[in-house]
């Protein structure tokens, strides 16, 4: 294990320093490309019979639970890390559109791509089960907070635009997350649940993670607010997390909504009401090196985790397809509502075109296709996951700030 860490460490330490550099990209987006063109480098040297350095790739990565090592690891901190520094005052002020966004967004979203796969991947040779092609929609619904924040630090969206996007991405994981589990127990059992059961589910799983969240972070508040050492007051900030995102799991609960509300709670009140300056000062230090530190590495793995995926003719036309169903449905849930809805919505002009390109995808939907049983569906999901996530963070994240750009008026 140790040297396994200390290989990833290294490696991730090298690419960010090449990407500072010479490319000079942000850290999130360059670091997964030069892991894409490592990748792409061994996958080749491999076809002309240089194998040996594929192999030992194949076997480092093979050893890497990459489902259980975000979902079980890095998650929680970088959740946490991600709602510190959201402002909830200025959130509060957009709680329905975030709200709505989150929950109705994510539902039809699911709905959307897994029907269309449905009856689009038959026509190219790789009929799915209408199960199989929801738990995709599920999984591959959600924004993730991890891409969508890192990459926003430098868009240069507008707040009031920034907020949405940084909102729904952190809340709408949980409830992906839940939806994904929903489905995988059907796809277990073989039996549906009724809408009532599904919905008393749901609202075990994310509602418990809520009011756990919120009594988390009180709880942490609390005892942050009863000392004056910053030592102590970021040790218990690490323990609330990892201990809290651990007991969450136990209770069957969803474990990303409880740090997203606690990171919340301790950035707000606990900043400002339980912190010294000393202490703030290091507390903001301490989890924006950890964050920046651990999205760095879980990108570079991302990367290089393509090594690993099978491709084909058929699974690259299936994936180019999937692309396009999953801009569509984001259009459908997330940019014609907002499109509709302007003046409600108290969103600048041009907002809905970012919404809809900025629905990035990252780490989570790999990491849930790479939870499902293996089979051969869970091949399929897997690189079609793949193929969208790398789209994503390249192509969308690259482009996004252009993007506000040139859609959002300026000063708006």
């Amino acid at each position: 294990m140790l040297d396994l860490v200390a290989i990833l460490l290294v490696l991730t330490a090298l690419l960010a320093y090449v990407n500072h550099r010479f490319v000079r990209l942000p850290t999130t987006i360059g670091v997964m490309a030069i892991a894409l063109l490592l990748s792409s480098a061994l996958l080749g040297l491999n076809a002309l019979g240089v194998s040996a350095l594929h192999h030992r790739a194949l076997a480092l990565l093979t050893s890497i639970n990459f489902s259980e090592v975000l979902m079980q690891g890095m998650l929680s901190i970088l959740l946490f890390a991600g709602a510190l520094h959201v402002d909830l005052t200025k959130l509060r002020a957009f709680r329905l559109q975030i709200g709505l966004l989150a929950v109705f967004g994510t539902l039809i979203s699911t709905i959307v791509v897994g029907a269309i796969l449905w009856w689009t991947l038959p026509l190219v040779g790789l009929p799915l089960s209408l199960t199989y092609c929801m738990l995709f929609g599920a999984l591959i619904s959600p924004t993730d907070p991890i891409a969508v924040m890192g990459i926003l630090k430098s868009a240069k969206a507008p707040e009031s635009l920034e907020l949405v996007i940084a909102g729904e991405s952190l809340f709408n994981d949980g409830v992906g997350v839940v939806l994904f589990a929903l489905i995988a127990g059907v796809l277990v059992s073989g039996t549906t649940p009724g809408a009532g059961q599904a919905s008393m589910l749901l609202l075990q799983e994310a509602g418990g993670g809520v009011l756990f969240g919120l009594l988390l972070g009180y709880v942490t508040y609390r005892l942050l607010g009863s000392i004056d050492s910053y030592q102590e007051e970021v040790l218990i900030t690490l323990a609330a997390v990892i201990g809290g995102y651990a007991l969450a799991t136990r209770l069957h609960i969803s474990g990303p909504l409880a740090m997203v509300v606690a990171g919340l709670i301790i950035g707000n009140h606990g900043r400002a009401l339980a912190m010294s300056d000393k202490t703030r000062e290091h507390v903001d230090s301490f989890w924006e090196l950890l964050d920046s530190i651990l999205n760095a590495v879980l990108f570079v793995l991302i990367g290089l985790e393509v090594i690993v995926v099978r491709m084909s003719p058929m699974l690259g036309v299936a994936a180019l397809i999937t692309i396009a169903v999953t801009l569509f449905a984001r259009y459908l849930s997330v940019g014609l509502p907002v499109a509709l809805a302007q003046r409600v919505s108290r969103l600048p002009g041009g907002s809905w075109q970012v919404l809809t390109w900025g629905g990035l995808r990252g780490g989570i939907s790999v990491a849930l296709a790479l939870s499902i049983p293996s089979s051969a569906e869970r091949d399929v999901l897997v690189t079609l996951t793949y193929a969208v996530v790398v789209f994503s963070i390249l192509v969308q994240g690259g482009s996004i700030g252009m993007l506000i750009r040139r859609w959002i008026p300026r000063g708006a």
